[in-house]
């Protein structure tokens, strides 16, 4: 699937397809431009994102689901209704514990995510 270029304004969860690789979150990419990107990532339970960084300031809210999250060597459990934020350049990690979704905001846009 080919991601659109610029997505601004009012957007319906119904326009937006999923986006996945095998072995990897399910995602959607919502609304963004250059300075911001918001996304939904969807986990299965056992999935786990290797460590590591991006120059990305990435903002997360937990929507459903438990997760163990690793920000500078620091692991905490998450559960729906936590939020996290991870500052530029800052070694991270997730593991899913249980099937759920959490919401991604970075800034600057994640151009990989839209290329």
């Amino acid at each position: 699937m080919t991601m659109p270029k610029q997505r601004v304004g009012h957007l319906r969860d119904a326009d937006v397809e999923w986006y996945a690789k095998p072995g990897d979150t399910r995602r959607k990419i919502l609304v963004y431009e250059p300075e911001i990107l918001m996304m939904l990532n969807a986990f299965t339970e056992g999935l786990a994102g290797p460590l590591h960084s991006h120059p990305h300031v990435q903002a997360s809210y937990v929507v459903s689901g438990r997760f163990e999250i690793t920000i500078d060597g620091t692991t905490r459990e998450m559960g729906p209704g936590d939020s996290f934020l991870i500052q530029s350049n800052l070694l991270h990690a997730a593991r899913c514990l249980e099937t759920g979704e959490i919401i991604e905001v970075f800034t600057p846009i994640r151009e990989d995510f839209v290329a």
